[in-house]
């Protein structure tokens, strides 16, 4: 994998994590949080696809490495929606 694939890539998962993390209505941080933020959606979304039993959908293959776009986006949304579970302050009605 060259350094225009691997660019490609991290382009790629940077969006999805924005995706997921707009999903789940909670930003962890900035670009570079967002990115790792993909890169882990893309690793639990495949987990959870294939515990499950699902087809992979809509794969990307950059510089002969596969990447999940759906998968990736689901699991960043899930993987930001317990992030913010954790670390919201509960709000206070008084």
């Amino acid at each position: 994998m060259g350094i225009l694939e691997f660019i490609i890539l991290v382009v790629i998962a940077a969006i999805c994590g924005a995706l997921g993390q707009a999903i789940a209505g909670y930003s962890l941080g900035g670009m570079v949080i967002t990115t790792i933020v993909g890169f882990i959606g893309a690793l639990l979304g495949t987990w959870l696809a294939r515990a499950m039993g699902l087809p992979e959908l809509l794969m990307v293959n950059v510089g002969g490495q596969p990447f999940p776009i759906i998968w990736a986006i689901i699991g960043s949304a899930l993987f930001a929606a317990i992030i913010a579970m954790f670390t919201r302050r509960p709000r206070s009605y008084a």
